[in-house]
């Protein structure tokens, strides 16, 4: 039976629309109203409050807290200053992306790791040997993300710690309402946003307080559903969606690397060995099988799908997570992974895993459309992601 998270008690009073999802064993709301609009029009104009709990979480502490770290993801941690958070993806063997999340550097020989998927018994299963301590956190730690452009203004009414000096992809620990806390620069919607990590103690009084102090600045709290549409805009990847983990498939057409997922920049070549560099350092050498870009779909060739059904042109309403068949040159070239209309953009908008030689930008491509039980083929084209990356994001 899926679990609550600390914060259950407000957001079940908030869940209107009493649609729950289970997320790593915890129950997650989809929306709260009855639509998800205005939750995610709250993350590109105010700001929104997720639950982002259900995150698995582990410290690694220790004299060799560095070299399990370096050991296991494909980034250089060694150059994680102190109060740093990085992004990553980590491998298996043979270069398959396992998982990707971020590690956050708390002290010189102290890492927090934030995962999808549980991940103690592969730390476990790497640190043998090493002086190194792990724990699973995950339920130690409540954790908030409070996304959008007026996200810094409702914390900094909350705390006398200096947010404007807080950069991207950094952590601080301050007091929010009197309530020791850790803020982190990061999000998942691609936009100006924190994470915020408590003790579970803590976590209603916390939750009160934000939404008190954000009153003023539109301040909602948003689900699954609008999260979806505002990671899609910003080009993030989602696990069991866009990519499978090389640990829960056993067939090799189901896994990816990271380069094949538009990762490669996470890929440190150079850096000591760590867990798939020699298969990595190979794919490099010789180039990637798939290459995963930005489409969008072109809206008259859409619309003159549906007027062959006498229908005017229908837009997905929420995020679609089935993967698609994308063609070119009279067969198929790939398959989108994602998708949505993008309300802010006014795109329909996918991310997409395609032959190599159609990945450069302004390609033309076609993804395939269902319409009426029929499958028809609208024009679509290349194009950079992410698709929306306000200035806001890093300054």
């Amino acid at each position: 039976m899926p679990r609550q998270t600390p914060f259950f008690s407000r957001t079940s009073a908030l869940c209107e629309s009493h649609s729950w999802v289970e997320w790593s064993g915890f129950l997650s709301a989809n929306l709260y109203e009855l639509n998800h609009t205005h939750e995610y029009y709250a993350i590109r104009t105010a700001c929104a409050l997720l639950d982002i709990t259900p995150l698995y979480k582990y410290h690694v502490h220790g004299g060799d807290a560095l070299n399990l770290m370096n050991r296991i993801v494909t980034r250089d941690v060694s150059k994680l200053a102190v109060g740093q958070v990085l992004y990553t993806s980590w491998c298996d063997d043979d270069g398959k992306v396992i998982d990707d999340g971020t590690i956050t550097r708390l002290d010189e020989h102290f890492f927090r790791m934030t995962a999808a998927d549980p991940s103690l018994a592969w730390l476990e299963e790497n640190a043998i040997g090493l002086q190194v301590t792990i724990d699973d956190v995950s339920d130690e730690l409540a954790s908030l993300a409070l996304q959008g452009p007026t996200s810094r203004d409702v914390l900094q009414t909350m705390t006398d710690t200096d947010l404007a000096r807080l950069r991207y992809f950094q952590i601080t620990r301050a007091k929010l309402a009197g309530m020791p806390a850790e803020i982190s620069r990061t999000g998942y919607t691609g936009d100006l946003g924190f994470e915020i990590w408590v003790a579970p103690q803590h976590a209603e009084e916390l939750w009160d307080a934000l939404m008190d102090a954000g009153r003023g600045y539109g301040i909602r709290a948003a689900g699954n559903l609008a999260l979806d549409m505002a990671r899609i805009e910003a080009g993030l990847l989602l696990i069991a969606v866009d990519f499978v983990s090389s640990k829960k498939t056993m067939f090799e057409i189901q896994k990816s690397t990271p380069y094949e997922l538009g990762l490669g920049w996470t890929v440190k070549l150079d850096k000591p060995h760590f867990i798939g560099q020699a298969a990595l350092k190979r794919e490099h050498a010789r180039g990637s099988q798939w290459a995963t870009v930005g489409i969008q779909v072109q809206l008259p060739a859409l619309e003159k799908i549906y007027r062959e059904f006498g229908m005017p042109l229908q837009l997905p309403y929420s995020a679609w997570n089935v993967a698609v068949p994308i063609y070119a040159d009279g067969k198929q070239i790939g398959k989108a992974t994602s998708g949505a209309w993008s309300p802010l953009l006014k795109k329909y908008i996918a991310i997409a895993r395609v032959l190599p030689q159609y990945a450069e930008l302004g390609t033309r491509v076609a993804m395939e459309v269902t319409v009426e039980a029929q499958r028809k083929l609208a024009d679509a084209v290349v194009v950079r992601m992410p698709f929306y990356e306000p200035e806001r994001k890093k300054k």
